[in-house]
């Protein structure tokens, strides 16, 4: 189906309220996800990246696609492009999501654009979010979504000789002054996508990621990347950071362990996640 930019652009300006009761028994799950100790008291400040758990869009299993994906349309553009995916982002932390309040999302699509990459047509839908926790504004963020099409099946005809000039190198990423290993198993994995809600086959089936989508595992989910980056970079700094940006360059998959990356940059830390010998995956920037 060709793109109908026009049709799509029309959903500028569409606006979302969502509101979720901040449970100490969802702050408990979250750290226990993540093997973080934290404190779960009535009034107490939640971890940062806690509210892309909450509020989440909530579908009947019968309104779920065979990617385990909600049908398109509704407050995002009915884009008629297979894969969704976390492409960046940047967040502005102004204050606490405090356990007990109540936290209310304010959505808004910005913009709608075509671009032409490597893959072919991708779509950007861009999403401001306005966070509030007790009435209090606590987060500005925006996000940005990309539509692509399916990558095709490798070519099993292809022989050793000539599959490598398909492909260029990409080289390898170095090691940041900080540098921490993680190993994405299933549960870690299953977990998040369980935290917050999210039915996308391609982070918990590895039939259906390698037979129908054509990965070769199971995908690391942009946002838990994101999630460890801004951990990461508050435990070497010693203090949450008030700013914090991000761009997703290639996927992890969960056949080998990755690393977090952070070297000093300008007053701030530039951060991101590699295969120990891979290319860069994901590139942030966190700001204090």
């Amino acid at each position: 189906m060709p793109l109908d930019l026009d049709h799509l652009r029309q959903w500028i300006g569409r606006e979302e309220t969502a509101s979720e009761h901040v449970t100490a028994a969802l702050v408990a799950r979250f750290n226990a996800t993540f093997d973080r100790e934290g404190v779960s008291a009535q009034g107490a400040a939640g971890p940062l990246m806690l509210h892309l758990c909450l509020a989440q869009p909530v579908a009947p299993t019968s309104g779920l696609g065979p990617d385990g994906h909600p049908a398109r349309g509704g407050f995002l553009p009915p884009v008629p492009l297979p894969r969704r995916m976390w492409a960046g982002g940047q967040m502005e932390f102004t204050g606490d999501i405090r356990i007990g309040e109540e936290m209310t999302r304010h959505s808004t699509i910005r913009d709608v654009v075509v671009k032409e990459g490597r893959s072919g047509v991708l779509c950007f839908v861009t999403v401001d979010h306005r966070i509030s926790s007790g009435g209090r504004l606590v987060l500005n963020e925006r996000q940005d979504i990309v539509y692509r099409p399916v990558a095709p099946a490798p070519d099993k005809a292809a022989t050793t000789e000539t599959a490598p000039a398909a492909r260029k190198p990409v080289p390898a990423a170095p090691p940041g002054a900080h540098r921490l290993v993680v190993t994405p198993s299933a549960p870690l994995l299953f977990r998040y996508s369980a935290l917050t809600f999210n039915g996308h086959r391609i982070h918990y089936d590895t039939p259906y990621v390698r037979d129908e989508e054509n990965y070769p595992g199971l995908i690391v989910h942009g946002p838990l990347q994101a999630t460890m980056l801004v951990h990461y970079a508050q435990s070497v700094r010693g203090k949450p950071p008030a700013r914090f940006s991000f761009r997703s360059l290639s996927p992890l998959f969960d056949i080998a362990d990755f690393t977090l990356n952070a070297s000093e940059d300008e007053g701030g830390l530039r951060l991101w996640t590699s295969y120990v010998d891979g290319p860069v995956a994901m590139e942030a920037r966190a700001e204090w």
